[in-house]
């Protein structure tokens, strides 16, 4: 991607991780109806030229992409799409295939939350194997000539029960959208996603008061240095937290607030 849409991609992962990082969010879901929202695009050739028109206003883009999938699609994907048709697009598939993107990306984060990604990564890694040993296999699921609905029931006669369902969706979605990519390509950029998101890490912050902009990179620079890796903040604002601030990085809880340090001396004391 030229630089307006790898501007507007950033910006539309910065959205998305806003959205995934929030537990009360049905990822699965967010990522099925951005699933059916590049299916949308990538069919409707004009309507994309539309949403990605520099001559067109972005909030003008936005109102129309809102008319157009309310009551299709949830009000994350809505507001989603939306964000990303303001930004500007150096060209119309640019715009499809960071859709295509932020779909696998919700997926890969349904398997993060199961503390599954290492076993999709994998997967899609032996699927890619298979495939490059297996030519008639490879045949039957790039067959141009063959119904979409054949080859899905042939993977998920291959891959149900034996795969992670996101590996079984993910992969499912590539063979029956290929989108003019050969599979081997499409399984190699889902293998990157999986691997950038195993990198990342979230660290939810919860603090009496919003914290400062130099406080936020005190404590990611931190965070970072004692995980060895890449540390996303989510942050919560809690008055209850009479100081200081709780972090919770996967399972493990780093407290430093003064309420649970009043709890602790409590409990002492009725020790």
């Amino acid at each position: 991607m030229n630089g307006a849409s790898r501007e507007a991609l950033a910006t539309a992962r910065e959205s998305l991780d806003a959205l995934t990082d929030n537990t009360s969010v049905d990822v699965a879901k967010l990522a099925e109806e951005l699933a059916a929202v590049t299916a949308l695009l990538n069919r409707e050739v004009s309507l994309r030229r539309v949403l990605t028109d520099p001559a067109q206003a972005g909030e003008a883009k936005a109102e129309l992409a809102g008319r157009l999938l309310r009551g299709q699609v949830g009000g994350e994907t809505v507001d989603l799409i939306s964000g990303m048709v303001r930004s500007r697009w150096s060209r119309s598939r640019d715009l499809v295939d960071s859709v295509e993107e932020l779909a696998a990306s919700a997926e890969l984060t349904v398997a993060q939350r199961a503390d599954a990604l290492d076993d999709v990564e994998d997967e899609l890694f032996r699927f890619g194997r298979i495939i490059d040993s297996a030519k008639d296999l490879r045949s039957a699921l790039t067959d141009k000539s063959a119904p979409a609905s054949a080859k899905g029931e042939l993977l998920r006669s291959l891959l149900g029960g034996k795969a992670n369902p996101v590996t079984e969706r993910l992969v499912v979605r590539l063979v029956t959208q290929p989108r003019g990519r050969s599979l081997e390509a499409g399984l190699e950029s889902l293998s990157k996603l999986a691997a950038a998101r195993r990198d990342r890490m979230v660290a939810v912050v919860t603090s009496a008061v919003p914290l400062t902009d130099e406080q936020k990179q005190r404590l990611g620079a931190g965070l970072a240095r004692i995980y060895g890796r890449q540390m996303h903040l989510n942050l919560d604002v809690d008055p209850e937290v009479l100081g200081g601030i709780s972090v919770r990085v996967g399972g493990e809880i780093i407290n430093g607030s003064i309420a649970e340090r009043l709890d602790e001396a409590a409990r002492r004391m009725a020790g």
